[in-house]
């Protein structure tokens, strides 16, 4: 299962980050997540967790001042 990927969107917001997940590639289900604390900690837990059944993670974001610091963080 290493060749899976699980894609997870990430709406940040001031006080929190709303995730939405869409497993088995690019034409898998989209679902949301849930709403994850806006800290370096909550990111390192929301990674753990999504990544604990192997294959690739990859992140995505809208544009703009805090998200760019988290992908800094990452």
């Amino acid at each position: 299962m290493g060749d899976r990927i699980t894609y997870v969107g990430l709406d940040v917001h001031k006080d929190g980050i709303v995730v939405a997940v869409a497993e088995g590639g690019r034409r898998g289900e989209v679902r949301e997540y849930g709403r994850i604390a806006n800290t370096p900690a909550g990111l390192r837990q929301l990674a753990r967790k999504l990544g604990q059944e192997g294959g690739q993670l990859r992140f995505c974001y809208e544009d703009g001042v805090i998200p760019a610091r988290r992908y800094r963080f990452c």
